[in-house]
């Protein structure tokens, strides 16, 4: 068998089937799955990106951004869709690759989708920092700078280099700065950070309720959604009310003369950014395992989580870049200034935002953490990782030890790298699989047109063409330095794939019963 090898449909439905130990549990609803999906999409791309790539790349034009990236992922979630209904098994993009595309290309899927879970969860967990922060600020108590903010950061050039951090002496609290703001050196001080203390209790806490359980992490992320979603609610439904539209002129700022500074290439930057936002339906497929009727079901949870979080999205941008000019949103918590420059009639909606982004950030850690020990779990099944990766606790149904395994990594990453650099990473790693996912449905209906399809996509192969288009403009319009980082981690699982994976996978060694 060789690096093209498929896997049989057949074994992944039986699979799919497979109850006892050793498999996961199926008890998540379409309730369930589309809640995981709000709570995975809305996150940081509110709460965090949406300042942060409106003020660096498309001003008040990231509305522009969220439309396109919404594009890209409609057309992605409808050829995700129909690959859930028919491979209602954990490995998300990584299984219908393999299921379409041969072993070496879902190795590549698994692989890059680390990116976007274990990164993911790391990035998101940053920015929930950055308020829990702040929050805290508001009620007098101050976290040490040194403890709240990463050793490394990323410069213009995005070149590594150890932290600066403005302190106010008196507290040592962070002074908030936009980017490219120095220090007032005359009234603060600049200090190295440390460590991202917030951020890495919050990924610990997180994995420990995930080896709990799924379906106890699902109440959690059901409470935690209604609850930031009705803050959302709020600040759309007041913030309207305190829009300056003078801040939505020029709407598309002109060019600075560098491509992703503003003007189309800025919304299309923007856009690969804010990208990031998005991942939660990609999430809710790696939950097909644990389904009671994934055939029904996953396309219900994915596409309804899109839907509706695209519109939240595209009034969210509306109201921030109305309420504050898109130069003062580069910081880690731009809602908050946001609500802060609309001035004294809206500042009690303060401490809610701080509650939302605090609680919706943390459903976001838990459903990206839920995300890639699924990926991990089903790489492990078929031979390309060791076995350990494959077990599930015997009481709680989870996949216990690559759950941990991801957590503490995680935590090491959040509090250690800044969100900018992490965000771009998880980003690229996204938008590369939705380009395979799209690839995956037109093969897959050459070459096996008599397969039942629960959902089916509409409009194939123009609908899988567009997303492949859409999401590999957006790949196009990140920065350089982020595909670099890309090819040098895909080397990496490449190494180890060649090293490990090939010796020791079971189509390779011809072992192909469901369940081994």
């Amino acid at each position: 068998m060789g690096l093209w090898s498929t896997k049989s449909l057949a074994v992944l439905q039986a699979e799919a089937g497979a109850e006892g130990h050793g498999t996961l549990k199926r008890t998540l609803g379409a309730m369930n799955l589309t809640m995981l999906g709000i709570g995975a999409i809305i996150g940081a791309g509110i709460f965090v990106l949406t300042g942060t790539a409106a003020a660096q790349y498309a001003g008040p034009a990231i509305v522009l951004s969220f439309v396109l990236a919404g594009l890209g992922c409609l057309f992605a979630g409808l050829c995700y869709a129909e690959f859930a209904s028919m491979i209602p098994i954990a490995g998300s993009a990584y299984t219908y690759g393999y299921a379409t595309l041969g072993e070496l290309v879902a190795w590549i899927i698994g692989w890059d989708l680390i990116l976007e879970y274990l990164f993911g969860a790391a990035t998101v967990a940053v920015g929930w920092s950055g308020y829990f922060t702040a929050f805290l600020g508001q009620l007098g108590v101050h976290i040490p700078a040194r403890f709240a903010g990463a050793p490394l950061d990323v410069q213009g050039t995005h070149t590594l280099v150890p932290s600066q951090l403005c302190v106010n002496p008196a507290t040592g609290g962070l002074v908030e700065l936009a980017r490219g703001v120095a220090c007032d050196t005359t009234q603060y001080v600049t200090q190295s950070g440390l460590v991202n203390l917030p951020a890495v209790i919050l990924v610990l806490l997180m994995t420990a309720l995930l080896v709990i359980g799924i379906q106890e992490s699902a109440r959690f992320n059901n409470v935690i959604v209604f609850v930031k979603t009705a803050i959302v609610f709020l600040v759309i439904g007041f913030g309207f009310m305190f829009v300056n539209t003078e801040n939505w002129h020029p709407f598309i700022p002109e060019n600075t003369g560098e491509f992703g500074k503003y003007g189309w290439s800025g919304i299309v930057r923007g856009a690969g950014v804010v990208f990031f936002a998005y991942i939660g339906f990609d999430a809710v497929s790696t939950a097909a395992q644990e389904a009671k009727n994934p055939q029904r079901d996953m396309p219900i949870g994915i596409l309804s989580s899109l839907a509706f979080c695209t519109v939240l999205y595209i009034l969210m941008a509306l109201v921030m870049t109305g309420m504050a000019h898109y130069t003062e949103l580069d910081v880690p918590h731009p809602v908050y200034v946001a609500i802060e420059k609309a001035g004294p009639g809206l500042r009690w909606l303060t401490y809610f935002i701080n509650i939302g982004a605090i609680a919706g950030l943390a459903s976001v850690v838990l459903v990206m953490l839920m995300g890639q020990p699924r990926i991990f779990y089903a790489m492990s099944r078929d031979g390309l990782l060791p076995a350990v990766f494959g077990r599930i606790h015997p009481k709680f149904g989870t996949p216990h030890i690559t759950t941990v395994v991801t957590g503490l990594v995680a935590a090491f990453v959040a509090g250690v790298f800044p969100i900018n650099l992490l965000g771009e990473l998880v980003s690229i790693g996204t938008l590369l699989a939705f380009v395979i996912v799209c690839g995956g449905i037109i093969v897959l209906r050459r070459r096996r047109p008599d397969l039942p399809r629960p959902f089916k996509t509409p409009l194939v192969p123009l609908v899988p063409i567009l997303g492949i288009l859409i999401c590999g403009y957006m790949m196009f319009g990140l920065p350089a330095d982020t595909w670099y980082r890309l090819i040098v981690w895909m080397l990496l699982g490449l190494a180890i794939y060649f090293l490990y994976g090939k010796r020791h996978s079971k189509i390779g060694r011809g072992i192909a019963a469901a369940g081994d």
